[in-house]
């Protein structure tokens, strides 16, 4: 049984023109440390207590997972009100939480307004397998990219999410999940004594992360930083669409594991199936995949591809594959399609899928069949959209529908 809960009051629903008038204060999340120092400089504290107040900061906002000043037990009362009237270190609003009958789990956000837009809202998706529990984090609202088998290309692109944005995608799963220590025990373990829940992230939601670059760059950059949240570089995986410019800056500037959404391999096919084939076409992909910093037998590049019925699934697509991936060291992601009201595509069949499978990894790559999870909730692979242009209930019968007649069954 899938459960959803809807966050938001009434009162907050009121509210919300009426938050577009507050005077906006700076998030210290999502900034760098010479960024913290500097907006504290500015705020008044003196020049020879910035580092230690920053190392402070660091610790209560990554390690401790505190988003209020007045929890920061080892910072005086006169700093904490006085850090408060010039900054936030508030998460997002949790709109909506929805659980699915296999535990995948996914959030509505909705982040305050910049400057004179108005509030926006992305999703994220937490997935717990045994032995590790990825998120799933959005970077923009909504997509430039127009895919045409995936449902968040539907949604036109309002603005890129900041680092802060990003960052509190992760820090308000961690919050839901029970994944922080106690704040009010400063002494106590640095993670819960079960160990994290979030072990992995992957930036394959809403959104082309390399569109968004630097706010990426920079969130992933405190991500991984081993005095705050410190997830290991090897245990993030950026995933795009394939902007050709930025896939070299993101193995040499940030050094995560890379993800191609690839999905064809025709230049005709994948221009229909993913657009932005057309400005930088395989050739030049597969070009700049061999050439990313770090790539090796132990950092493989992992290559996303959606199995759609009668459109990419036959032998000769599988060989061409093949063909096309010779030298890099690669491992294939072979995606059962996830079903989206209005689509006309459908999933292959799971015969099909196997024989794709078997014959890559005879040719000798990995090529292991993606579990879909989630699908009841809209959560899975490609099926991400803000809830700002909310499913209706027609939407979510006909959704059903789908998965009883079989579309997109694997």
């Amino acid at each position: 049984m899938t459960l959803s809960i809807d966050l938001t009051s009434a009162q907050t629903r009121a509210s919300l023109g009426a938050s577009a008038r507050l005077p906006e204060k700076p998030s210290l999340v999502g900034m760098s440390r010479d960024e913290m120092a500097e907006a504290l400089g500015e705020a008044g504290v003196p020049e020879r207590q910035r580092r230690m107040r920053v190392q402070q900061l660091w610790h209560w906002l990554y390690v401790r997972g505190v988003s209020d000043f007045s929890q920061m037990f080892n910072i005086s009362k006169d700093l904490r009100v006085q850090l408060d009237r010039h900054f936030t270190v508030a998460r997002p609003e949790v709109v909506e939480e929805q659980i699915s009958n296999d535990g995948t789990r996914k959030w509505l956000f909705r982040f305050p307004p910049r400057g004179a837009g108005r509030p926006v809202e992305v999703e994220t998706v937490y997935i717990p397998e045994e032995g590790r529990g990825t998120l799933c984090i959005s970077s923009q609202v909504g997509c430039t990219l127009t895919c045409s088998f995936c449902h968040t290309g539907t949604q036109k692109l309002v603005r890129n999410l900041t680092a802060e944005e990003i960052l509190t995608q992760l820090m308000t799963a961690r919050d839901r999940l029970g994944d922080f220590p106690d704040a009010g025990t400063p002494d106590g373990a640095i993670v819960p004594a079960e160990g994290r829940k979030i072990t992995n992230i992957v930036m394959m939601g809403m959104g082309e992360p390399l569109y968004n670059f630097e706010a990426v760059k920079k969130a992933l950059l405190i991500a991984s930083d081993g005095d705050g949240l410190s997830l290991s570089k090897r245990r993030i995986t950026l995933s795009t669409s394939g902007v050709v410019p930025e896939i070299f800056r993101t193995g040499d500037e940030i050094g995560v594991m890379l993800a191609i959404s690839l999905h064809a391999v025709r230049d005709d096919l994948r221009d229909m199936l993913v657009p932005i084939n057309k400005k930088y076409p395989l050739e030049q992909l597969m070009d700049a995949c061999r050439k990313y910093p770090g790539l090796s037998n132990a950092r493989r590049i992992t290559f996303e591809y959606v199995m759609l019925r009668d459109v990419n699934d036959s032998i000769d697509d599988a060989k061409e594959l093949v063909r096309l991936l010779r030298g890099i060291p690669a491992k294939i992601n072979l995606i059962p399609f996830n079903p989206w009201p209005g689509t006309n595509y459908q999933c292959s069949e799971w015969e099909t899928i196997e024989k794709f499978a078997d014959y890559i990894n005879q040719a000798g790559y990995a090529s292991p069949i993606r579990t879909p999870r989630g699908r009841d909730i809209l959560a899975a692979c490609g099926q991400l959209k803000s809830e700002s242009e909310r499913m209706r209930k027609s939407d979510r019968l006909a959704l059903e529908a789908m998965m009883i007649a079989g579309h997109g069954e694997a």
